[in-house]
């Protein structure tokens, strides 16, 4: 994957001095970079009878569709509080400073179904985390989850194996 990873632009010091911000808009306007990430997100699951695939706000959206579609399943948004039209259910998170929530629609997961997570990046796993929980909650079952990048020094792909989920990464970068 190492030509996937010289698609992804690194910006330092955002949002904050220290942060190494992995930036993925150039991969996703590379074609052939994007169909390739597109469709080595999606294999592992090939067989794994998704019903749906939960995208998480807002390049998890951009992949988890297309994943979606390669799977031939459907597609649920996963988006910050107060952004979803109909009646949602939230799961609150740990930031760094503070506390946020993630909402579905009530009624996007019927029970049983076999849901996977798609975001871009993997950090501390604290928004995956969410996701998950959102997702059982409502009844789904957890496939796997996948993501573009791993940052393994933050322990994201540790954190969703402790809770039993399979991830799949990528490419991984090391530091913050």
């Amino acid at each position: 994957m190492k030509s996937l990873e010289r698609l992804i632009r690194t910006i330092p010091d955002y949002p904050k001095p220290g942060i190494m911000f992995r930036d993925i808009t150039t991969l996703l306007g590379d074609a052939k970079g994007l169909k390739k990430a597109i469709k080595a997100m999606a294999e592992p699951f090939e067989d794994a009878k998704v019903d749906a695939v939960a995208g998480i706000e807002a390049r998890g959206f951009i992949l988890g569709g297309a994943i979606a579609d390669r799977l031939g399943c459907g597609f649920i948004p996963i988006r910050k509080k107060g952004k979803l039209p109909w009646k949602t259910i939230g799961q609150e998170y740990a930031l760094e400073y503070g506390v946020d929530i993630i909402e579905m629609h009530e009624d996007a997961i019927a029970q049983d179904q076999r849901i996977l997570v798609v975001d871009d990046l993997i950090a501390t796993g604290g928004t995956a985390e969410a996701a998950i929980k959102l997702v059982k909650r409502s009844g789904g079952k957890i496939v796997g989850a996948t993501f573009v990048i791993d940052l393994p020094d933050l322990g994201g792909v540790k954190r969703l194996a402790e809770l039993g989920v399979e991830s799949h990464t990528l490419v991984a970068f090391g530091g913050h």
